[in-house]
């Protein structure tokens, strides 16, 4: 059961996590378990996950370890959640991954200092076990990767048991894979979390959030990010693509002959070497040109 909300006088101050965003309001929860909320503006810079100091009315941001940014089909860049450490990617094998969308996802992570971890859905479909098999190849090595079923409960203590792991983690993922019904099935009556705002701020009832943040019961937490599902990278030059990419690994430890190198034709190239040599699959690098192709281009939906 949560814990009662208080309305905090002007003389105190407390340092929380802000564990909701209405839009005109933020919940933050304390060491306690006692919560409140705070008026916020429409355009506060506030998230999810952000560690603050209440006075009075008033949030003072500590500084973030990590944010995780995208940018949405009409280009313009929305952070999503801070503090996070793991960013879990949902696919399953019907709808299948759309093209290049994991290593968008991985890159993402990556260059926002995230450990990405992978989640295959719906395991008690026939298909799955192969689709399992095929990202195993490429990023087994990588990351982790757990094949669950949310409909059936399949593997979902293994993911549970990382978790646990003292991690706060995001999913991602595309509309069909499930990644509602795992979140169901993670945080059980999470839809009757999302609740009244405290009647004390008169802010009144919201039925929908930007994002919330939710503690399991084994440890750990998930923050749910409503209609997060594509990635836009941010703030990622061509330059440092390659060494965020998987299957690149290599050249973060031994640059190529040119600082500047995208590896297309530049002499000294290594990926280029490794891709003539058999250690970059091909599959690899074309994933790494499409990419290359689209953040050079002028798609900001894309990007």
């Amino acid at each position: 059961m949560s814990q009662p909300k208080k309305k905090l006088s002007n003389e105190e101050g407390r340092s929380g996590l802000i564990v909701a965003h209405y839009g005109v309001a933020v919940e933050v929860r304390f060491a306690d378990g006692s919560s409140c909320q705070v008026r916020v503006k429409r355009q506060s810079g506030h998230v999810v996950g952000d560690n603050v100091l209440i006075r009075g009315e008033v949030l003072y941001r500590q500084p973030r370890r990590t944010e995780m940014s995208r940018r949405d089909v009409r280009g313009k860049i929305r952070l999503v959640a801070a503090n996070l450490d793991v960013l879990g990617i949902v696919v399953c094998c019907s709808p299948p991954p759309p093209r290049h969308y994991l290593d968008r996802a991985l890159v993402a992570a990556r260059a926002a200092g995230i450990d990405p971890f992978l989640v295959v859905n719906k395991a008690d479909l026939p298909a799955t076990a192969a689709l399992v098999d095929s990202l195993q190849a490429v990023y087994g090595a990588l990351m982790p990767i757990f094949p669950v079923s949310a409909s059936s409960a399949t593997g979902l203590d293994a993911l549970r048991h990382f978790l646990a792991q003292g991690h706060r983690a995001v999913f991602v993922g595309t509309s069909g894979v499930g990644k509602s019904s795992l979140l169901n099935a993670l945080v059980p009556g999470i839809d009757l979390l999302i609740g009244d705002l405290s009647q004390d701020t008169g802010l009144g009832r919201h039925t929908t959030t930007v994002s919330t943040l939710h503690s399991l019961a084994s440890g750990g937490e998930l923050v749910d990010t409503p209609g997060f599902r594509d990635f836009g990278l941010v703030d990622i030059s061509e330059q440092e693509l390659a060494h965020f990419f998987p299957g690149f690994e290599e050249i973060q430890q031994t640059p190529c002959r040119f600082r500047n190198c995208l590896h297309r034709n530049e002499p000294g190239c290594l990926v280029r070497i490794g891709l003539q040599t058999g250690k970059i699959p091909a599959e690899r690098y074309d994933s790494y040109l499409y990419i290359l192709d689209n953040l050079q281009g002028d798609d900001p939906g894309w990007r």
